[in-house]
C-alpha cells in the first residue's frame, strides 16, 4: 500500500538560460514572455511541468498521461485517453501516472454503457486538483530581449539552390526563480496517494530534466533547489522566492554569467530562522557556480541555514 506524503512543503527552484528562449509565446511569433512594465522575464507553470513529465517518462520509465500522444497524425485528447488506456475512469489513470498525482487534471467524460458504481466510469466533468502547484517563474532581474537571424547550410526544398534564412528572439541571460508548494491537505481531499518517492521523483525531474533539456532554443542549467518542510500541517510561511535577491554591479540586463552577480539569502535565512521551531526539515542543492552571501559574506545556503539552527539535508541525484 502506498503511503501518502505528510507535512506541508514549500519548494524554491532557481535555473539560468543563457542566449535562451525558455518560454516562446505562441501568440507573440514565439518570442520571451517579458513583462512590459518591469523587463522581467516569465516562464509559465505549465512550462515546468513539460520538464518535469518529460524526464520522467524518457529517463525513469514512468508512465504519464499528459504526453503529447498522437494517433493518426492527431494529438490525443485527455477525454480521449481516459476512455481508450483506463476504461473511461480518470481514478484508474491517477493510480498509474506520477504526472496526474502530482499536478491533477479536469476531464471532460462521455458516459459509457459499461458504467458501474464501482468503476466511476460515469459522464461529466471530473476536476482533480494536484497537490502540487507552482506560480509562474520569473527572472531576478531586468532582461533585454534580442533578434536573431541565420541561414540554413542545406535548401528547404527541391529546386533550391540556397539555404533558407532563419529567425529567432532570445534573451542573452536570465536567473529564474520558481516557487511552489506540495499540500497534503489537498492530497487528503483529493484521495490522491502521493508519496515522498514521488515528490523525490519531482525533484529529480526539475533538477536532472533542467540539464537535459538542451536545444538551440534552451541552453539552461539548475542553480539552486529549496524545500522547506513543516511540522504543522497548516503552517504556511508563503511566497519564500520573494527573500531571494540578486546583487550586481551590472545592470540587470547586462548580465551574462554567474560569475556577475551574487543570490543575498539573508532575509530568506532569517524569515526560516525564526520560524525554526515549526520547521521540520530543509533540504538544498546549490549548484557550485552559484554564488550565496549573507549580509554580503559569502557562505553556501546549506551552511548559513545550519548556523541558524534549522535541520538540513542535502538532495542529491545520479547524473541522467
Amino acid at each position: 500500500m502506498r503511503s501518502m506524503f505528510s507535512g506541508k512543503r514549500e519548494i524554491v527552484f532557481l535555473y539560468d538560460v543563457s542566449f535562451a528562449n525558455p518560454n516562446g509565446d505562441p501568440i507573440n511569433e514565439n518570442r520571451p514572455r517579458i513583462d512590459d512594465e518591469t523587463d522581467l522575464l516569465y516562464v509559465t507553470d505549465v512550462r515546468l511541468k513539460r520538464t518535469i513529465r518529460d524526464y520522467l517518462h524518457d529517463y525513469k520509465g514512468k508512465e504519464i498521461f499528459i504526453y503529447g500522444e498522437k494517433e493518426d497524425g492527431k494529438l490525443v485528447t485527455k477525454t480521449e485517453r481516459v476512455k481508450k488506456d483506463y476504461n473511461n475512469n480518470p481514478y484508474k489513470a491517477l493510480e498509474e501516472c506520477i504526472d496526474l498525482r502530482l499536478f491533477g487534471a479536469t476531464f471532460a467524460l462521455k458516459p459509457s454503457s459499461k458504467s458501474t458504481e464501482e468503476d466511476k466510469t460515469t459522464g461529466g466533468n471530473v476536476s482533480i486538483t494536484g497537490p502540487v502547484q507552482f506560480k509562474f517563474g520569473r527572472s531576478l532581474h531586468r532582461v533585454k530581449e534580442e533578434y536573431v537571424k541565420g541561414t540554413t547550410v542545406m535548401p528547404s526544398g527541391e529546386g533550391r539552390e540556397q539555404g533558407t534564412f532563419t529567425e529567432k528572439y532570445l534573451v542573452p541571460y536570465a536567473l529564474i526563480s520558481f516557487y511552489g508548494v506540495a499540500n497534503n491537505r489537498v492530497a487528503e481531499i483529493e484521495g490522491i496517494n502521493l508519496t515522498e518517492d514521488d515528490l523525490d521523483l519531482m525533484y529529480e525531474a526539475m533538477w536532472n530534466g533542467t540539464k537535459v533539456l538542451f536545444t538551440t532554443s534552451k541552453s539552461q542549467m539548475p542553480r539552486l533547489l529549496v524545500e522547506v518542510r513543516y511540522h504543522d500541517e497548516d503552517m504556511f510561511l508563503g511566497e519564500l522566492d520573494k527573500y531571494l535577491t540578486m546583487v550586481s554591479d551590472k545592470r540587470g540586463e547586462e548580465i551574462r554569467d554567474p560569475d556577475e552577480y551574487e543570490l543575498e539569502i539573508g532575509p530568506l535565512v532569517s524569515l526560516l530562522a525564526d520560524n525554526k521551531d515549526s520547521i521540520a526539515k530543509v533540504r538544498v542543492l546549490q549548484d557550485e557556480r552559484l554564488k550565496t552571501v549573507l549580509d554580503g559574506e559569502e557562505i553556501q545556503l546549506a551552511d548559513a541555514l545550519k548556523q541558524a539552527g534549522l535541520e538540513v539535508e542535502q538532495f542529491y541525484f545520479s547524473e541522467p
